[in-house]
């Protein structure tokens, strides 16, 4: 099993996929394999989202893991459906002892430094900060990572092509969370994969 910090590291971006439609899930991972974001997160927002995980797990170099898990049950569906990694909204001690005894890469989200605590107290270190700009932006991340220099962090909502950049820039963020690389319904899979090739370029 691959550890988390070494997802995050796979690609600049995590495309966070909504899937209405399974008959997309896989050329939507084929074109954003193609260029270069290899690591997708599916949200547990839709009925079809277990059933894209499956079939997205097929596509050749995608690493698939389920996004939007806020309980143990959700959990359990989404490690049976095959996901690689696990990423929260939030924390909860119930969900992150379960995420840790089955030994599966997990991303919770955090908020706040009470959040950040629980996490440390589970033996957590690397983190979703979410909502991002709702949250207050890069200032926010940059005053919360202060106290808690071991903590890495993949910031997610209000992420996009145009702030993206500063965000990585900051050493703490190993890749961030973002829709704009996937966006909903039948996917035009020449434009996915230059957005993809486009997100790629942005360095950490």
């Amino acid at each position: 099993m691959t550890d988390i910090e070494t997802l995050m590291r796979v690609a600049p971006v995590i495309p966070v996929i909504v899937i209405e439609d399974v008959d997309h899930a896989v050329p939507l991972a084929e074109a954003l394999v193609a260029g270069g974001l290899r690591c997708l997160e599916v949200t547990l927002r839709t009925p079809q989202a277990l059933d894209a995980i499956a079939a997205m797990k097929k596509v050749p170099g995608a690493i698939v893991g389920a996004g939007t898990v806020t309980n143990e049950d959700e959990l359990e569906d989404a490690i049976r459906a095959g996901s690689e990694f696990i990423v929260s909204p939030g924390l909860t001690d119930t969900l992150g002892r379960a995420a840790i005894r089955h030994g599966i890469p997990f991303l919770p989200g955090i908020a706040s430094s009470g959040d950040i605590m629980r996490g440390l107290d589970l033996g957590l270190t690397h983190f979703k900060f979410f909502p991002a700009m709702a949250a207050g932006g890069l200032p926010a991340l940059k005053a919360l990572a202060a106290p808690f220099g071991q903590c890495k962090f993949c910031p997610t909502g209000g992420i996009n092509t145009n702030n993206a950049a500063e965000w990585l820039a900051f050493d703490p963020v190993l890749c961030v969370g973002g829709s704009w690389v996937a966006p909903k319904g039948a996917p035009d899979k020449d434009a996915v994969e230059q957005m993809a090739r486009a997100a790629m370029e942005l360095s950490a």
